[in-house]
């Protein structure tokens, strides 16, 4: 039945797209050159919902990583984008999820990969993992700094200046692939700040696939280790993983397999506290990410 869910959620959004006016759509505010402390500036694209600038009501936030991607093509480094807004639209069309804020972070260009590793992980790392990490690095890791202004600085800044609901029950972050990583990495080392994420397509290899080698098993020993090392029990934290089965998803499967074995030793209940999916011949590209959308804020940011 999961189809005929995205399939009405799609068909929600287009119909607030069709027929709504631009009040109806929400606002965007764009930020640029945000300074962030051991980081290259950071760019901001946030949505506001529709209803925002007449009323007094606070907000659950979600942000979300590749912010360049998220809601305009023009912006986008393929021409293609999750739609994120129109997602949000649709959720709540529903009426089982509240209006969000959207943060969109951007990716820093060519520091992405070093924004986006766990540290934890490349500093644990070795032998082949760690020699197809270092190959692609370019630099010092950054995933760290970048961790403390999203949960310092960034988030303070957006309670300062939107009507948020601070608190991690409303507060959520979501990536894909090197994102997916690092919406991982937010949520097991700042439980106290992120109540829910979302890893769409997380790109488990942490580097080239071909370098790493198939279902590589001391990676495989290295993030069953770290997510129970951090994961604790759900105490009322939510969390989305998936992948596909085509072009960069198509190596996922053993990594996420050990995974959800760990999320179910460690006491979560799968469909309640996390779910992992998969998406049979979904690609690794905003398009897929998209289509899905839908489907992951429907349970990911529903009130329970």
């Amino acid at each position: 039945m999961r189809w005929l869910a995205v399939l009405l959620a799609v068909f929600l959004a287009g119909c607030v797209t069709s027929q709504g006016t631009k009040a109806d759509m929400g606002r965007f505010v764009e930020l640029e050159q945000v300074a962030a402390a051991g980081l290259p500036d950071q760019r901001l694209s946030i949505w506001l919902p529709p209803g925002y600038d007449s009323g007094t009501r606070r907000y659950p936030v979600l942000y979300m990583h590749d912010g360049h991607n998220l809601f305009d093509p023009a912006k986008s480094n393929f021409n293609k984008v999750w739609a994120a807004d129109r997602a949000m639209l649709a959720a709540m069309a529903s009426g089982k999820v509240q209006p969000h804020i959207i943060v969109g972070i951007w990716a820093p260009g060519a520091d992405r990969y070093r924004q986006y590793l766990p540290q934890s992980i490349y500093d644990a790392a070795e032998g082949t993992p760690r020699a197809a990490m270092e190959a692609m690095t370019g630099g010092p890791v950054m995933s760290r700094a970048y961790l403390d202004w999203l949960a310092g600085p960034l988030k303070q800044r957006i309670d300062r200046d939107y009507r948020t609901q601070p608190g991690r029950e409303s507060t959520t972050i979501m990536g894909s692939s090197m994102g997916g990583l690092m919406s991982c990495y937010a949520f097991l080392e700042r439980p106290e700040v992120y109540g829910r994420a979302g890893c769409v397509s997380s790109h488990w290899p942490a580097a080239d696939p071909r370098a790493v080698g198939e279902a590589n098993p001391e990676l495989i020993a290295l993030w069953d280790g770290w997510f129970a090392a951090r994961l604790g029990k759900p105490d009322g934290r939510r969390l989305w993983m998936d992948h596909g089965t085509a072009t960069l998803d198509q190596y996922y499967a053993p990594y996420q397999q050990a995974i959800d074995a760990r999320f179910a030793a460690q006491g979560w209940a799968e469909g309640k506290d996390y779910r992992s999916e998969v998406y049979e011949g979904a690609e690794h590209e905003e398009n897929a990410w998209a289509q899905r959308l839908p489907e992951i804020f429907g349970w990911l940011l529903s009130e329970r």
